[in-house]
């Protein structure tokens, strides 16, 4: 017998009747450094303090800043170039496709990474080197390309060119990196740390917003920096780059995660107890308690860590793209449920902001894009499109407030409540605002725009949360049953795809409808999909008590 199975064999859990005597006597021994055990072998984290909650959704606020950045300056970045304008549903339809099909790999990925840094934390850096990378080939390609190249025909191609792959890298990367961010609260924080991280999340995203759509309303060309600078896109990114970059490191050294370790004999006794593949086996999956609790008790003897339960997925180490549709597949039919209802909001929410702007300078201002650029009704256009930034600003702080509102409510009407009143409340708003088309009106009704978005990037994962805890809780079952645990970073990824399936589907349909219709269409359109998505959360969506 070698080192590694007299360990295990001596970490095995007494008789019965030795384990109820000793159980008093070892409950301390048993818990590792800042997490507890449970009967059933599942790691308990203990409570972060409000400042470790507030440092890891700083995350948040860094991401949505560069967002901000981005949806105020990349189209007219994009028309500086001369980009032409077939290749503009190219340009938005490149990232969403891209993170509908390599989300859910890489978020199975970071269920399975072995890194001593943690699972998840290495994939949040790596997202973020690649968002800084976007947003300077974005903000800065025609610069960097006119340093290099003297023809005036290649600096145009080679400017489009950078541009367009900055565009798909920043957004490609800044969609992906909130499965990561909600995995990793996810597994560092007890059930009631991330209903409350949850909340810090939203607020800080709508804070972020608002600070990036005021630093972008600014004229910068008048500042120092502006002097300094080659142009006011390089002030902005200096800005940016600046934030994400401090947000990000507050973000990484806010909990440190437990990393995920490996240990061969261990792994290949307890892989004899696994059924085959199926959805709930993408994390662990052990035929029964029994032997997992023999896994904790031994990582609590012996190394904290050390230790953990591999599945046939994990022993393999491989997970194919037919694999991971498979398992999707299989999925309960409550997180099935929750995806659509999640598809719904988003496509909702997204045909509204996407045009907002465009909307506002159309329809409420009557001006006209197309008009020469000396026009009175070019002109009108543009002022209404400035009064549409201040409408999404509105928006960005209104979130940040509804995410404070949303933990006062919740005891009182519950997720179920919370969900439906976000989804009926945008709806009703959007459709005001496509029936009477007013200034002050649109602007008040911008902050339930603010509701809609908390109401997003909350209750959705707040119910993943207690879907896992409802699993983690159903464990303890007698010997001989079934007990999974699910992979959060799949999960996560599965509920963040809807994101970009929602960016493809209104990058083929919506466009066509504003093209023949116009933008007042897409304010009535986001008004039905929110009502429709409002009776499947009602219905359909299952909360757990």
């Amino acid at each position: 017998m070698t080192l590694a199975e007299e360990s295990f064999h001596g970490a095995l859990p007494p008789a019965p009747g030795e384990a109820k005597a000793d159980t008093d006597g070892t409950s301390e021994k048993e818990e590792a450094p800042g997490q507890a055990v449970m009967r059933t072998g599942a790691a308990v984290p203990r409570r972060r303090a409000v400042g470790r909650l507030v440092m890891h959704s700083m995350a948040m606020f860094g991401r949505e800043f560069c967002y901000a950045v981005e949806a105020a300056f990349v189209t007219p970045v994009l028309l500086s170039v001369g980009l032409p304008k077939n290749l503009y549903s190219l340009v938005w339809l490149i990232s969403p496709i891209l993170g509908f099909v390599l989300q859910p790999v890489v978020g199975s990925a970071s269920d399975h990474c072995t890194c001593s840094w943690g699972r998840r934390r290495p994939y949040i850096l790596g997202l973020g080197i690649i968002m800084l990378l976007g947003m300077a080939l974005y903000l800065n390609g025609d610069v960097m390309i006119s340093a290099f190249i003297d023809e005036r025909d290649k600096q145009r191609t080679w400017a489009i060119v950078i541009t367009m792959l900055g565009v798909v890298l920043f957004d490609f990367a800044a969609d992906f990196i909130d499965g990561p961010i909600k995995a990793y609260l996810f597994d560092v924080c007890s059930h009631q740390d991330k209903e409350k991280g949850l909340h810090y999340h939203a607020l800080f995203t709508g804070l972020g917003g608002a600070l990036g759509y005021l630093t972008g309303a600014m004229d910068w060309g008048q500042t120092i920096l502006g002097y300094t600078l080659a142009s006011e896109f390089q002030v902005i990114f200096f800005f940016a780059a600046l934030v994400f970059i401090i947000c990000l490191t507050v973000h990484l050294c806010s909990i440190p995660e437990v990393p995920l370790r490996y240990e061969n004999e261990e792994a290949k006794f307890l892989l004899e107890a696994t059924e085959p593949h199926k959805y709930s086996s993408i994390e662990e999956e052990i035929k029964n308690g029994y032997l997992k609790s023999a896994c904790a008790e031994m990582k609590a003897a012996a190394k904290p860590g050390k230790c953990t339960v591999a599945s046939r997925a994990e022993e393999k180490r491989q997970m194919t793209l037919k694999s991971l549709l498979k398992t999707l597949s299989s999925m309960p039919s409550h997180y099935r449920y929750l995806c659509v209802s999640h598809l719904f909001g988003w496509m909702a929410f997204l045909s509204n902001m996407l045009f907002f702007t465009d909307f506002m300078g159309q329809v409420v201002y009557h001006g006209n894009p197309y008009a020469p650029h000396n026009s009175t009704l070019y002109l009108t256009y543009k002022t209404g499109v400035e009064m549409g930034c201040w409408g999404l600003c509105i928006n960005a702080i209104a979130s940040s407030v509804y995410s404070y509102l949303q933990k006062v409510l919740l005891p009182y009407i519950g997720l179920k409540g919370l969900y439906f009143i976000g989804y009926l409340l945008f709806g009703l708003g959007t459709g005001l605002i496509g029936l009477f088309p007013n200034v002050y009106s649109t602007l008040a009704l911008c902050s339930l725009f603010g509701v809609m978005s908390s109401t997003l990037y909350t209750v959705p994962f707040h119910l993943i949360a207690t879907y896992h805890r409802e699993e983690e809780e159903s464990l303890k079952l007698q010997e001989g049953e079934q007990a999974g645990e699910r992979g959060k970073g799949i999960d996560c990824a599965a509920l963040t795809c809807m994101v970009q399936l929602a960016q493809i589907i209104l990058g083929v349909g919506l466009g066509l409808l504003v093209s023949a219709a116009g933008s007042a269409v897409t304010v009535i359109s986001a008004s039905t999909v929110a009502l429709i998505g409002c009776c499947f959360v009602a219905f359909c969506v299952r909360y757990v008590d």
